[in-house]
């Protein structure tokens, strides 16, 4: 029997792209015709349908994370929360094919070849490129993969669930991961209202580990509690003393870890762990740099087998194990979509930290 040919698709010579504007502390996204990109031979073009808004997006058009500019990199559009559809592959591409459903990561590719590329480590390969910082993000519609490094977005799985998995949920998933924690333990979450913490809450549920959530409001409280799955819920606002409620939560001793995804809660993280034996801070949430620290107590690191580890973002193995949770219902759709028009408005609430969840843009939605 011949084999199904692949979809053709029309594809045009401009595209919309949230393009930042006056880059620094005044940035704003505006929404502009900019060209469909040209793809090498080994790489895919990608229509997106959606893309996530991540706090990472805002750093980069900020400037303040001490790395080079969007500008000096040529990059207009940030982005790496990318969920759509190839419509083009190079003459190089072995396996992807028109029509296959296909993210944008926060790492567009690696060199694929040093140790870390080798060992499930290669988002910290030393020529990773950073997707909205390097090369152009999700932010702009049509975005170029390579086929090496191009995630594959299952059936079942929605662009608007999709494309935020491509970084905040696959990056608190290889967290819990890396963190060694066993189903039963306390997990707490310390921003869990907002999009990494809210997709936090519900995978810790799925991975058997108790989750408490750490927040403020009604809504966020409603939506970590009925919608994520938290066995409770800490308002910063209304406890006078956070780290003692939560030790008192998790067993009158402390969380087994501490997922930091709210950047002002590092000085105080290490106090929500109590005399917890083993018990671990895991850094997630990236600050402006240099403006958050951890003080450390050598003694009661030593004494109570206690430690700080950080985490950046996901492997493509646990891009796709975080896809398989979605896949089963585990991860329910917490997000706002907006329209292309109301680009910089979303970027500018999530700025403001006023978006529970997620916010997700629909390309195909002016």
């Amino acid at each position: 029997m011949a084999e199904d040919k692949a979809p053709v698709f029309d594809i045009p010579k401009m595209c919309k792209g949230g393009v930042v504007v006056n880059e620094g502390p005044d940035f704003r996204v505006e929404v502009q015709d900019v060209p469909v990109p040209e793809i090498q031979p080994h790489e895919v073009l990608i229509k997106l349908n959606a893309t996530g808004i991540c706090h990472s997006d805002i750093h980069f058009m900020l400037n303040d994370w001490a790395l080079p500019k969007m500008s000096e990199m040529g990059t207009k559009c940030a982005g790496h929360e990318g969920a759509g559809v190839i419509v083009k592959v190079g003459d190089a591409v072995k396996t992807l094919k028109p029509g296959m459903r296909a993210g944008l990561k926060p790492i567009q590719d690696t060199c694929g070849s040093c140790e870390l590329c080798r060992t499930d480590k290669e988002c910290y390969c030393s020529k990773a490129v950073f997707t909205g910082l390097m090369c152009d993000g999700s932010y702009k519609q049509y975005i170029v993969s390579p086929e090496r490094y191009t995630t594959i977005i299952p059936d079942g799985v929605s662009d608007f669930i999709a494309g935020p998995i491509m970084c905040s949920a696959s990056t608190i998933y290889t967290s819990i991961k890396e963190s060694g924690l066993r189903p039963g333990d306390w997990a707490v979450f310390p921003g869990a209202g907002g999009g990494v913490g809210m997709q936090g809450v519900q995978l810790a549920k799925a991975m058997g580990l108790r989750p408490v959530a750490i927040d403020t409001g009604a809504d966020k409280e409603k939506l970590c509690l009925e919608t994520a799955g938290a066995e409770h819920f800490v308002d910063f606002a209304k406890v006078s003393n956070v780290a003692e409620e939560v030790v008192r939560i998790c067993d009158g001793i402390g969380a087994h870890a501490v997922f930091v995804t709210a950047v002002q809660v590092y000085p105080t993280s290490v106090s929500l762990l109590g005399g917890r034996i083993g018990g671990k801070v895991m850094c997630i949430g990236l600050p402006p740099a240099g403006t958050q620290h951890i003080d450390i107590d050598p003694n009661q690191m030593c004494f109570k087998k206690q430690g700080v580890q950080g985490t950046l973002v996901s492997s493509m193995a646990d891009v796709d194990k975080t896809l398989d949770f979605a896949k089963r219902g585990l991860l329910k759709p917490i997000y706002t979509v907006y329209p292309l028009s109301k680009f910089d408005e979303a970027v500018q609430k999530l700025r403001r930290g006023e978006i529970a969840g997620r916010a997700v843009i629909d390309f195909n939605s002016e």
